[in-house]
């Protein structure tokens, strides 16, 4: 099978602009953790009389979180930004492994943030309020794993138009 280096050359580019635009738009959306409490609200005791209408109601306890905010029904509180600072000098090959790191730590804190909530759940043995309340990752985060999947894909593609490139040159050499 011959592969051609326009092809290489291509599906590396396309890769990573792809990688390069998910990466923006998971870092730009706060939609990394989700915790949906509408069936807890819905069940709790009173919530049919207090009616559609009513002012009183407590407000919701669902929120969605990102990377550099957390946002409830109608407000959203801004996290640290650790990049706000401009002496910070970071390398690129520091950068791409902190947003590796990142990712990892991001996926392992919100899976035991998840766990966390469950075991809490059951000492309480209050098992129906985990049925009711919904803790996931969110499309940002998906969209981060997708960008670095790609990322790696571009590595991937360069690394075989420079076998191919080599080849073709040790070809041109021999004759």
């Amino acid at each position: 099978m011959r592969v051609r280096l326009g092809a290489l050359a291509g599906a590396a580019a396309l890769s990573g602009v792809l990688s390069f635009v998910l990466l923006a738009a998971a870092i730009g959306t706060d939609f990394w953790y989700i915790i949906d409490t509408e069936r807890l609200e819905r069940s709790s005791p009173g919530a049919q009389d207090r009616g559609p209408t009513n002012r009183s109601q407590p407000e919701s306890l669902s929120s969605h979180s990102g990377l550099w905010r957390t946002c409830r029904v109608q407000s959203c509180m801004p996290l640290m930004n650790p990049f706000w600072q401009g002496n910070v000098t970071v390398s690129d090959s520091s950068r791409q492994l902190l947003t590796m790191v990142t990712l990892t730590g991001i996926s392992i804190y919100i899976a035991y943030s998840a766990a966390a909530f469950r075991e809490a759940v059951c000492l309480l043995e209050e098992r129906t309020l985990l049925d009711q309340v919904d803790i996931r990752f969110g499309w940002s985060l998906a969209l981060g794993w997708i960008s670095f999947v790609s990322e790696l894909l571009t590595g991937v593609a360069f690394l075989a138009a420079t076998r191919v490139l080599s080849l073709r040159q040790r070809q041109d050499q021999a004759i």
